[in-house]
């Protein structure tokens, strides 16, 4: 058995055991130089939080047993299609490999794809079903959020 099948095998035994806690079918694990460091599994329904997501749960995992929010070089392994904000969260930590079982066509009869978010997130800003908008705040010039922030990370050096 190739380690790909072994880790996959593996996120979707984490998400069998979380069905049978009463939670969603969805474990992830998070390897790096062809150990799993971190996993993670689905804990919307037990936590409340529509963010605790498998894959999600496995990064700060991870990014918690590494010390370090940089997760170069990591892979993930999921039970699932990762979903656009775990794949952005894995985007923002340098993961660049990821590999899943179950894709959203198979989710799809049980209410567990998320094809129609990625769609609307293609579509140009002012079509998408979610109202963004900009609300400038002024400042003074080297006095804003950013300034403030830019100038604390010199001064720590």
């Amino acid at each position: 058995m190739t380690d790909d099948k072994a880790f996959i095998e593996e996120a979707i035994q984490l998400a069998r055991e979380n069905v049978a806690k009463g939670g969603r079918p969805f474990g992830a694990v998070v390897v790096k130089d062809g150990a799993v460091i971190a996993s993670g599994v689905n804990e919307m329904l037990a936590s409340g939080d529509p963010t605790s997501h498998a894959e999600l749960n496995a990064v700060r995992a991870a990014a918690h047993a590494l010390a370090s929010p940089r997760l170069d070089g990591c892979r993930v392994y999921a039970s699932g299609h990762p979903c656009p904000m775990c794949l952005a969260a894995m985007y923002m930590t340098g993961i660049r490999d990821v590999a899943y079982a179950y894709s959203n066509e198979e989710g799809e009869p049980y209410g567990l794809s998320t094809s129609t978010i990625y769609e609307d997130l293609g579509r140009p800003l002012p079509e998408m079903p979610l109202n963004l908008v900009h609300v400038p705040v002024p400042s003074e010039p080297g006095e804003g959020l950013y300034d403030d922030w830019a100038r604390i990370r010199r001064e720590a050096g």
